[in-house]
């Protein structure tokens, strides 16, 4: 057998390999993209599709093409459902951009207090602060329902010893929007807070000693080294925690119940976001047209504010 057939077979022998493993691959992903496929894209396909309807409980089995007068409806403010809509989409956007910044900004704080060498006791603190992180969101949530309770609530009988009148947390519009930010804040600074942990440690040492050396101050150091770095290694993580308070249905339904209600007839409460409306306006009022339309438009305004915030900060571009 000459050279030339020994290499012609041992490179077919290597193409039926490879070609053996490429199918095995596809094997290996069909589970994935099968439930991916069943769980996540079928159920946005159809409210894409139920959204330019009229289905409700009332045509549930007959709805009709509307086109998209759902959509109008909801920016039209002769309609009484923009009029609900129109301030429930701001206080959406108004709880997202605060949550974010606050819980950032406190993760960054206590990163920063936390990656001081000198401190001995910084593993306690960090097992410490860790905690709200690690129990179920679903129990801390109630357990600060509890605690904000007007009547019987631990932190107005707190606060009552100091001689401060009872606060109505829950009750009262304002008061009921500060729970919920303060309670998320409590919820989420845990993860800002091991992310920028993370970040500061990848800093070198080196700037920090080279800038000393010049005679920065800690407040310089922290300025033009600390927080430009830290910023650009924790961004691409700070962009979907924005995403996902667009949608965090549990801190504001299992706290308020989206109350205090605006009226008995209207669908949305003071501290209702887009996810909690579209849930009562598909479960409350069976208008799953119209619920269908709300998670539609608060789809296209996530991907919107994230493609935005992606353009802008470059946070998921190579670099050279």
């Amino acid at each position: 057998m000459s050279t030339g057939q020994i290499s012609l077979g041992q490179k077919g022998k290597r193409r039926r390999i490879k070609k053996k493993v490429q199918w095995s691959a596809y094997g290996y992903l069909t589970p994935a993209l099968v439930t991916i496929a069943i769980f996540s894209i079928l159920p946005t396909l159809l409210t894409i599709v139920v959204s330019f309807t009229n289905a409700s409980d009332l045509h549930f089995m007959n709805p009709s093409f509307v086109g998209f007068k759902n959509f109008a409806s909801l920016f039209n403010m002769n309609d009484p459902l923009a009029q609900v809509f129109i301030p429930t989409f701001i206080w959406t956007v108004t709880f997202a951009v605060v949550a974010t910044t606050l819980n950032y900004l406190l993760g960054l704080f206590l990163a920063v207090l936390l990656n001081n060498k000198n401190m001995k006791e910084s593993t306690l603190y960090r097992m410490i602060l860790i905690v709200p992180w690690a129990v179920p969101g679903l129990i801390s949530i109630l357990i600060w329902q509890g605690l904000l309770n007007q009547s019987y609530g631990q932190i107005n009988a707190l606060i009552h010893t100091f001689g401060v009148p009872p606060i109505p947390w829950l009750v009262n519009p304002f008061w009921a929007r500060v729970s919920v930010i303060m309670v998320n804040l409590w919820l989420s600074f845990p993860y800002m807070m091991t992310v920028c942990l993370g970040a500061l440690q990848a800093i070198p040492e080196e700037l920090f000693e080279a800038a000393g050396i010049d005679g920065a101050t800690i407040w310089q150091k922290f300025r033009y080294i600390t927080m430009p770095s830290v910023w650009q290694i924790s961004l691409p993580l700070v962009i979907p925690a924005f995403a996902f308070q667009f949608n965090n249905f549990n801190a504001v339904y299992l706290l308020t119940g989206g109350g205090p209600a605006r009226n008995s007839t209207q669908f949305a409460g003071y501290t209702d976001i887009l996810a909690s409306a579209a849930y009562k306006m598909t479960l409350d009022f069976n208008r799953y047209d119209l619920g269908a339309t709300i998670s539609v438009f608060l789809f296209v305004l996530v991907g919107f504010f994230s493609w935005i915030n992606m353009r802008a900060t470059g946070a998921f571009q190579e670099v050279d």
